[in-house]
């Protein structure tokens, strides 16, 4: 396990690997690469994200112990390395939103698939109502639209916050697919009610606004 500014814990899997696929369809302006577990792959770690944390995989040489590595998670920066490696951290940078230290944690474990070791880091986010659209500011971003939340927590929030995470992802949904968000689909009832109501007004010049 890690010993870190943040503190120890949660487990990793395969190590980076694969590309994002930049994927654009109907003709519409991509808004960025296709998600990858609700996250990315970059060039020496990925990363994937839930509503509320995101978590980082950064792979380091077979045999490297907790206290060889250089980890470093502030409110809005992260380093990841070798401590002492000639070639500088396998990551630096500014993170793309700020994140709470006190429940962010790292660690370290072999990795069999790529004969080498995974740093695994857990990062809460500061604002659990946010998907980031990259880790580190400078990189290269996810389409926020085709993230897919897990439905299976939204049983864990609140009714207000559930109803306002599930408002979200409708609209993205609708967004997405070139149709009416929540608000503007009421809008556009309410004028329907209103125009059979009276049918013996024009409304044939009417904007819905």
């Amino acid at each position: 396990a890690g010993d870190a500014a943040a503190g120890d814990a949660a487990a990793g899997d395969a190590a980076a690997g694969g590309a994002a696929a930049d994927s654009e369809e109907g003709g519409e302006e991509s808004k960025g690469q296709a998600p990858v577990n609700n996250g990315g792959v970059c060039g020496n770690y990925r990363w994937e994200q839930s509503l509320g944390d995101v978590t980082v995989f950064v792979a380091v040489p077979k045999g490297t112990k907790a206290k060889q590595l250089n980890v470093q998670i502030g409110k809005k920066r992260l380093v990841v390395g070798v401590a002492g490696a000639p070639s500088g951290p396998l990551v630096e940078g500014e993170l793309h939103a700020a994140v709470k230290l006190e429940d962010s944690s790292w660690s370290v474990e072999d990795n069999a698939k790529e004969d080498n070791r995974l740093v695994t880091l857990t990062l809460t986010k500061m604002n659990g109502m946010e998907w980031w659209n990259r880790l580190l500011v400078g990189d290269a971003e996810i389409d926020t639209q085709k993230v897919e939340p897990e439905n299976s927590k939204l049983s864990d929030l609140d009714g207000e916050t559930r109803q306002t995470v599930e408002k979200m992802m409708y609209d993205q949904r609708q967004k997405a697919a070139g149709l009416p968000t929540a608000d503007e689909q009421n809008k556009q009832d309410m004028l329907k009610r209103f125009m059979e109501q009276h049918p013996e007004m024009d409304f044939s010049k009417a904007k819905i606004c």
